[in-house]
């Protein structure tokens, strides 16, 4: 009887087994571009949220806890990727790492999400992101934290963004408008209340957040950008481009006042014409006074500002595609599945294995948590003596 019960198939619905197999497919293929740790009464303490944003579109808050518990009590998953050796192994392990579920769900793009900023701090903050369909969308952190019991009550809602801002198209020959150019990164400026976007038209723009509006349109790049970071002590705003260079602009002019290349670690004149690859990621430090740079071509730069002299040049095995400068260290992920420490003299500090096959989203918490967000819709959150706290999926719309 056991023997006919699992040869029966006149129950099997090709529909559903179809369904299963795309599913696992989407969520192998999916992509976490953003991760961001949310504010907390105390910079000391351990962080508690974590938002994620996805290649779905998805925006989506976790638990860290539950993350944490989740992990350690499911059977199926039995360890981490040791390196790119390892990549059948990853290859299931992906699989069996488990899904977390979202504490709210919020209303997000129509297209991949790339990039997360908060705006101000603690419970009045807004949680700003930006994607492939051109708009900037931005949360108060208070309603989604109301969101969360809200959630637990009365299940989960889509909580709609409190502001939104669409980049400008370009109008062609009898009204035509081109398609909106996505915006690839965030950056902030709390002290003259502005945002800054990078955008696929190869122009960065300035936004008021009081009226909404675009104040300065910052254009002399040849080709899309990758990285915005703002310099508000010297009312700058630097950007990084696809067609190899990182500019520098005044905010108050729109003017560039330098091209860096951050591949041949030179200072370049405005009318070179030479091509290098790729700016992937820029990171500035607290004092503003230092620039890394993710170069395409395998190396990051360190760039003394107020001389505007690159220090020092470090080959990485492959392209970097996030950094932050934390502790007077340079935090890097890349195309490869490990989390990178370098000091400002170029030596390497530490470097921790990592679930993504390629990373493409690093943060670290004041406390010294790290996130490292990438492929396979993957978050690996590290503490701060390097041990993986928890390693999970990230649940998709």
């Amino acid at each position: 009887m056991h023997m006919q019960a699992m040869g029966d198939a006149r129950a099997w619905d090709e529909d559903k087994y179809r369904s299963s197999i795309l599913e696992d497919r989407a969520l192998e293929a999916r992509t976490v571009f953003s991760t961001v740790f949310a504010p907390t009464t105390s910079k000391t303490t351990s962080p508690d949220v974590i938002v994620a944003a996805s290649s779905d579109g998805s925006i989506a808050p976790y638990s860290i806890a539950a993350c944490i518990s989740a992990t350690s009590s499911s059977s199926s998953y039995s360890g981490y990727p040791l390196g790119p050796s390892e990549s059948k192994w990853h290859h299931q392990s992906v699989l069996d790492c488990p899904v977390a579920e979202p504490l709210c769900s919020l209303s997000g793009h129509s297209g991949p999400a790339y990039d997360l900023k908060f705006y101000g701090e603690g419970e009045d903050s807004l949680l700003l992101s930006c994607g492939d369909d051109g708009r900037i969308q931005g949360w108060r952190w208070q309603d989604i934290s109301n969101a969360f019991a809200s959630a637990v009550q009365h299940g989960t809602s889509t909580l709609q963004p409190l502001l939104e801002f669409k980049n400008p198209q370009q109008k062609g020959p009898w009204g035509a408008l081109s398609p909106m150019p996505e915006t690839n990164a965030l950056a902030i400026d709390t002290q003259g209340k502005h945002i800054f976007s990078a955008a696929g038209d190869g122009y960065a723009y300035c936004w008021d957040m009081v009226t909404g509006r675009i104040i300065t349109t910052f254009k002399g790049h040849s080709d899309y950008l990758h990285c915005i970071v703002a310099r508000s002590s010297q009312n700058q705003v630097i950007t990084g481009s696809e067609d190899g260079t990182v500019r520098m602009w005044d905010c108050r002019s729109g003017c560039c006042i330098a091209i860096l290349d951050p591949f041949r670690s030179t200072k370049i004149p405005k009318q070179s014409k030479k091509m290098s690859p790729w700016v992937s990621c820029m990171a500035l430090d607290t004092s503003e006074n230092w620039l890394a740079c993710g170069s395409g071509g395998g190396c990051l730069t360190l760039w003394n500002l107020p001389g505007m002299d690159a220090i020092i040049r470090i080959a990485t095995c492959a392209p970097p595609q996030d950094l932050v400068i934390a502790n007077n260290q340079i935090v890097a992920v890349g195309a490869q599945p490990s989390l990178s420490r370098f000091s400002f003299s170029g030596n390497v500090l530490s470097q921790v294995n990592c679930a993504p096959l390629s990373a493409y989203s690093v943060e670290v918490h004041p406390s010294g948590v790290t996130t490292v967000g990438g492929y396979g819709g993957l978050v690996d959150i590290i503490s701060e003596f390097g041990s993986h706290l928890c390693i999970f999926r990230c649940k998709g719309l």
